[in-house]
């Protein structure tokens, strides 16, 4: 019997703009590579693809139809979704550019999108697959997706919540956790002294955008008596952010560009705590990557993420300086919770989550052929 041939596909700028979910994509297709009876190949939509060598589609992020359409209309393959269902309807409210709070308060959350989407469009940066996006609209270009999905894949219950709540269409799904490379984050690796600077400090690790809230966190931190690391590169869209945040910093706080998974891990030996308060999360994988080498976590109240840390976090409100601030103060004060990493050993490695998501495969196709 030969192996079930999958297909992971993602939005046109998966790899030259990474993100969480390019971190998704590529740890789920390398531990279901190592599974029997499965072969699996991660492409972006402006790739020239032969369907006809896949058995099933795995797409991502269900809130860029513009990036989806036109691949589920041209290959006649059934589907599932890594849903990665992102409220930025609070991140508009609050953005720094006037304008943007003031359009969000005019339109709705989807027509915002919609024209955010035709903005990244004329600008190179996103792929018009199918152009019915174009009259069909955000909204209805989402539960299109929706409804003639085989399976949906969130990360969590919270994000699946959220997604009926917002679209109203009742779907089949699984929920299959985000994760971390305990190869990757080792625990017991030697630790490297060239990391030193890093000693007891507060690091913030993500890409530099309004959304990851950064500007907040410097006002939290200014002058105070923690050392703060801003580690990652601006997106994109978000270079006047990214000047914004270095201006309103004082000396006490550093900007560190972009660094891969290997020398984060020996950040987070070193670091005290890490900060994301971001406008909103599903997961936040640096949170779970940092909590697992020693970090105490702090993060947002907005999103799904309580339904990972649960009681293991210090929780702020993104919108006042002082709540992120008291929270930074309280996960430095406190011990580390060393139950958090037998929590995500048990819940949370690639390893597990290439299991289920292989499961879910399974489930769609038996059905299929039966």
């Amino acid at each position: 019997m030969r192996d079930l041939r999958i297909l992971m596909l993602s939005r046109a700028t998966l790899f030259s703009h990474p993100g969480g979910d390019t971190i998704q994509i590529r740890k789920t297709a390398e531990y279901l590579n190592k599974l029997q009876g499965i072969e699996v190949s991660v492409k972006t939509v402006n790739e020239n693809i032969d369907y006809s060598q896949f058995d099933l589609l795995h797409l991502f992020n269900v809130s860029r139809p513009a990036d989806l359409l036109g691949v589920i209309k041209r290959s006649g393959l059934p589907y599932v979704i890594s849903t990665i269902f992102v409220d930025f309807s609070e991140a508009e409210k609050n953005h720094y550019k006037k304008w943007r709070g003031w359009l969000n308060k005019l339109l709705n959350t989807d027509q915002v999108e919609y024209i955010k989407a035709v903005a990244r469009m004329l600008q190179g940066q996103d792929k018009l697959t199918d152009k019915s996006y174009l009259f069909r609209g955000q909204r209805a270009s989402i539960k299109k997706l929706i409804k003639n999905a085989s399976l949906l894949l969130p990360n969590s219950q919270s994000e699946y919540d959220r997604l009926l709540k917002a679209y109203g269409c009742e779907q089949k799904y699984r929920v299959i956790p985000n994760a971390i490379d305990t190869k990757v984050f080792d625990r017991n690796a030697e630790i490297d002294h060239s990391f030193d600077t890093f000693n007891g400090a507060v690091v913030s690790v993500g890409q530099i955008t309004p959304v990851k809230n950064q500007l907040n966190l410097i006002k939290a931190l200014n002058n105070s008596s923690f050392k703060l690391f801003i580690i990652g590169s601006p997106s994109s869209n978000a270079t006047r952010y990214f000047k914004k945040c270095k201006q309103a910093a004082a000396e006490n706080i550093t900007f560190v560009p972009y660094l891969d998974q290997k020398d984060l891990a020996k950040v987070y030996r070193k670091a005290k705590v890490h900060v994301l308060s971001s406008w909103f999360e599903t997961t936040g994988l640096v949170s779970l990557e940092a909590a697992y080498m020693g970090c105490n976590i702090v993060i947002t109240n907005r999103g799904d993420q309580s339904e990972y840390f649960g009681e293991h976090a210090f929780y702020c409100d993104p919108e006042d300086p002082k709540s992120i601030y008291e929270a930074v103060e309280l996960a430095y004060e406190a011990e580390f919770r060393e139950q958090f990493v037998n929590v995500i050993e048990n819940n949370y490695t690639w390893s597990i989550t290439a299991q289920r998501t292989r499961e879910a495969y399974q489930a769609v196709i038996s059905k299929i052929e039966s």
